[in-house]
């Protein structure tokens, strides 16, 4: 039981009273007659509150997206005669987020209402949803009542599951994402899928006049990519993809594109696999295909986490040639800030490429490129800045030179980018 403000204004009286005595004795008495008075309504007051009159029950999803507000419902129950005001709140995992609780909320008697909040986690994994605690007032007022309400609802928190989730809807709606729809690449004339409608970009090539004169519109021949063909996710869980941009690690965001970008290639017909490393193999999900790709892609990756430890490149590119022997596009997401990281990654990339298609992801450092550009830094931290950018850039051009092929992008664009890159690698038939 909580004192409520009522019951600290009545509080006031007797106080006041005490204070008054000191110049008349004959106070005394009424004083004490007060704080009897109120101690007794006040236990009243409590013995009627005793029972629990509010019941919750938490509906949430199973499988929370890390980053994003992730809906949960809250049904309260009243088993009250009486209106009550109700203040719930949950016991979050420490890795979570939420801006709406607690929750408020007006019950009428014997009734019950909803109480949604968002929660937006910031740590892949499995983790707990705790005790419910409610709080409402006592029958007078005088007391605020606060009861808890035990329950434990396990979740687990995915990878950006949600952007995957509209994108299905978008093709099931026949249109493409925003993201990536500038970017569309089709297959070569010999592959046709269907007949549709023309879209702005098409080629007027692709136009079937037959088909246009007999609709009295015009028409567009579609082909379709190749399918069939192997994709292999390296993702780097060492010391430098801890780093955090849009309150996310540079892991987290490029474990969301992998697990986009596989939802595509495998709706597309490809093999998605997946290994992550970082002073040692840490996950390895073999290339597979078929509606559950992209699902046993997430669950090899959705509790792995970056360590501060130095990445073992050459691990896990024996590792790659030893388990996949089908010629596959290799994407490897990475960070590189030295001279001896760059020199082994050339090396591997030439040793990669008789076999395989290298794609090196290198996430930008914005906060690097804004101490370039920004005219309010110092002339030692610009320098600086500059000096890693040159890096960077002459790390992008020898790869490029090598013949691998290169995605230098911010992580906020890393995943419209990629698959942008996926669709143009599969029309140019790189692979």
């Amino acid at each position: 039981m909580i004192p409520s403000r009522a019951l600290v204004l009545l509080a006031i009286l007797p106080l006041a009273l005490a204070a008054a005595t000191l110049a008349d004795r004959t106070l005394l008495l009424p004083m004490l007659a007060a704080d009897l008075g109120i101690a007794l309504v006040a236990a009243l007051d409590a013995l009627l509150a005793r029972r629990p009159l509010v019941t919750v029950k938490r509906h949430a999803p199973a499988v929370l997206s890390i980053g994003r507000p992730n809906l949960v419902t809250l049904e309260v129950r009243s088993s009250a005669r009486r209106r009550l005001d109700v203040s719930v709140t949950d016991d979050l995992f420490d890795t979570a987020a939420c801006d709406d609780l607690p929750a408020r909320l007006t019950l009428p008697p014997r009734s019950f209402a909803t109480a949604r909040y968002h929660l937006r986690p910031t740590r892949r994994g499995a983790h707990v949803l705790g005790d419910h605690h409610v709080r409402y007032l006592s029958p007078l007022g005088l007391w605020i009542r606060q009861v808890t309400v035990p329950e434990a609802t396990p979740v687990k928190v995915y990878p950006d599951v949600q952007a995957v989730r509209a994108y299905e809807l978008m093709a099931r709606q026949d249109r493409d994402p925003a993201a990536i729809k500038s970017s569309r690449r089709r297959g070569g004339e010999s592959e046709f899928e269907r007949l549709r409608e023309y879209r702005r970009g098409d080629e007027f090539r692709s136009i079937d006049w037959k088909a246009t004169a007999r609709r009295q519109k015009i028409i567009s021949r579609e082909y379709q990519l190749e399918s069939n063909q192997t994709l292999m996710f390296l993702l780097d869980a060492g010391r430098l993809m801890t780093a955090r941009t849009a309150g996310l690690s540079l892991f987290d965001h490029a474990l969301n594109a992998t697990l986009m970008l596989s939802h595509v290639a495998a709706r597309g017909g490809d093999l998605v696999g997946l290994l992550a490393f970082a002073d040692g193999i840490k996950s390895y999900a073999p290339p597979a295909g078929g509606a559950g790709a992209a699902r046993r892609v997430i669950q090899a990756g959705y509790d792995l986490h970056p360590d501060l430890v130095e990445t073992d490149y050459a691990a896990a590119f024996e590792h790659v040639g030893l388990r996949v022997r089908k010629r596959s596009l290799v994407v490897l997401f990475t960070q590189v800030v030295d001279e001896v990281a760059a020199a082994e990654l050339l090396r591997l990339m030439r040793g990669v490429m008789p076999r395989h298609l290298p794609l090196m992801v290198i996430l930008r450092d914005v906060e690097i490129d804004a101490m370039v550009e920004g005219p309010d830094e110092g002339p030692y931290l610009r320098g600086a800045a500059a000096e890693l950018a040159t890096f960077r850039d002459r790390l992008v051009r020898d790869l490029k030179r090598q013949g691998a092929l290169v995605l230098d992008v911010a992580p906020a664009q890393l995943t419209p980018a990629l698959i942008n890159r996926y669709l143009e690698i599969k029309a140019r038939h790189l692979l």
